[in-house]
């Protein structure tokens, strides 16, 4: 139970990262006019918050199943 919260918690942090990455990147893109560039990592960014938000539901959905039973 406590590994796995690690886990999650590091899968977490990981994404989050990663997203600040994406966010500085399209920054850049749409400053320099990089059109093409900046709608791809609209798209990266967007499946990347997904995936942030794909973790949590699937813990409630545990949780809830515990309650049911």
């Amino acid at each position: 139970m406590i590994a796995q919260h690690y886990n999650s918690i590091h899968v977490k942090n990981n994404l989050l990262k990663q997203i600040e990455i994406k966010e500085n990147q399209l920054k850049i893109a749409q400053e320099s006019n990089l059109l093409y560039v900046a709608e791809g990592l609209q798209n990266e960014l967007l499946k990347l918050q997904c995936e942030l938000s794909e973790p949590q539901d699937a813990e409630i959905q545990a949780l809830m199943s515990l309650l049911d039973d």
